[in-house]
């Protein structure tokens, strides 16, 4: 049996509130490195047919960093860190580098080195979500539309890389 040491009283909310404050520095800086390429260099790459307009993202990343800060918060809150050790560690592993990914491809502007971030960021959000449905169904369900969305943006990531 895993050692379950889940938190209690103040510590849950204290922990609820570090989730967020990770997610939100994460969304943040990425977002600081990736608005000054949209209007400079985004807008000059040929994209394909299937590109959502550029005012959707901010929207969708923080809907998805909220909902992945939440899931996190559940397997803590539930298990601890000793009893969730692998699932959160590879939940930080996911926001890593899902906070690599906006410098790679935004940042220094390179869709090639966007796409050597984005394919270890897939598979770290695809056992990310595994192992939360592992630990509790309501975080491994939280964790569904990120991952579809990361899906969706390696393919993208993909198809600029293709046409530029």
């Amino acid at each position: 049996m895993t050692d379950r040491t889940p938190p209690t009283g103040r510590n849950l909310w204290l922990g609820l509130a570090g989730f967020l404050a990770l997610s939100v520095a994460v969304l943040s800086l990425g977002g600081a490195v990736t608005a000054p390429a949209i209007e400079v260099w985004y807008q000059g790459l040929a994209k394909p047919s299937w590109t959502p307009p550029d005012w959707l993202f901010g929207p969708v990343w923080t809907a998805l960093y909220l909902t992945m800060a939440v899931a996190a918060w559940l397997v803590w809150r539930r298990w601890g860190w000793q009893g969730a050790r692998c699932a959160l560690t590879l939940y930080l592993v996911q926001l890593g580098l899902n906070f690599l990914w906006s410098p790679a491809f935004f940042g220094l502007r390179d869709p090639l080195l966007g796409m050597i971030v984005i394919v270890p960021l897939w598979l770290a959000a695809a056992a990310t979500t595994v192992a939360f449905f592992r630990k509790q169904a309501l975080a491994g369900w939280l964790f569904v539309p990120y991952l579809a969305w990361a899906s969706y943006a390696t393919g993208l990531n993909a198809a600029i890389l293709a046409l530029n």
